[in-house]
């Protein structure tokens, strides 16, 4: 039996569930959801031979790679924690009650992460290692609210974790990208990559690496539209999961 990928894939949904706390209008959400998601990567990444961990709402509605506790995420400070109340430019857009939190918790953030640590918990019992691939794309002019505001940002950008992903990943996917004539970032513009709490910082057989797609490489960021060179990116992305795999097989 041959080892799959695990692909999370966070912030490819549109899809807010509910609409309790809003203040925005809808026209304000939709503009800030064009502007957040990481469009089309559900089907960038997808593959039938890996495992496939998807959050089927919007990161506008709750971010699932935000720490749920906002005293543990520097992005809360900006209003963009688990749960965004204010938009990019700093306009409150929500007003979150302990109650909506609650019951966006449970009933959203903790079941994504349970499908992931179940992801994990099957590939560990299996084959004793599991390696999640964390599927992202990023706008080629950082956000208002993004930490890093350099400009002139690669085609790609691998995001590791120190104790999580092994050199030698790190050195094939520069390679990789380079080799085929694209600009990669290591953590940069964005850094790390998602571990499960269970494991993180305790279990070296669960291996995490990052890879995000500038939009400017598949889409036009102002519509939302794909563009010509979407499936040449597809093509790339794709090869680059399956040349991944084969690392554990």
């Amino acid at each position: 039996m041959k080892q799959s990928l695990i692909l999370h894939i966070p912030h490819a949904s549109n899809f807010i569930p509910d609409y309790d706390g809003y203040t925005a209008s809808k026209e304000e959400l939709n503009s800030e959801i064009l502007k957040l998601t990481d469009w089309y990567t559900d089907s960038l990444f997808f593959t039938e031979s890996e495992i496939i961990v998807k959050a089927n709402f919007s990161r506008v509605f709750c971010d699932v790679e935000r720490f749920s506790d906002d005293n543990l995420e520097i992005m809360s400070r900006s209003g963009m924690g688990m749960m965004y109340e204010k938009s990019d430019t700093g306009k409150v857009i929500r007003k979150v009650s302990n109650e909506l939190r609650s019951r966006i918790l449970n009933n959203f953030y903790n079941k994504h992460h349970e499908l992931l640590v179940h992801s994990v918990i099957d590939q560990l019992q299996m084959f004793n290692r599991a390696l999640i691939l964390d599927c992202h794309s990023y706008p080629n002019i950082p956000f208002k609210r993004d930490l890093n505001q350099q400009t002139n940002r690669p085609d790609f950008n691998i995001g590791t974790d120190k104790f999580h992903t092994p050199d030698y990943l790190i050195n094939f996917s520069i390679s990789y990208f380079e080799e085929l004539g694209y600009s990669v970032g290591v953590d940069w513009p964005y850094s790390g990559s998602i571990v499960p709490m269970d494991y993180y910082q305790k279990n070296q057989n669960v291996q995490s690496i990052m890879l995000e797609i500038n939009r400017k490489l598949y889409m036009d960021e102002q519509s939302g539209l794909k563009s010509n060179n979407y499936p040449l990116t597809e093509k790339v992305v794709k090869a680059y999961i399956e040349k991944l795999r084969g690392f554990l097989n």
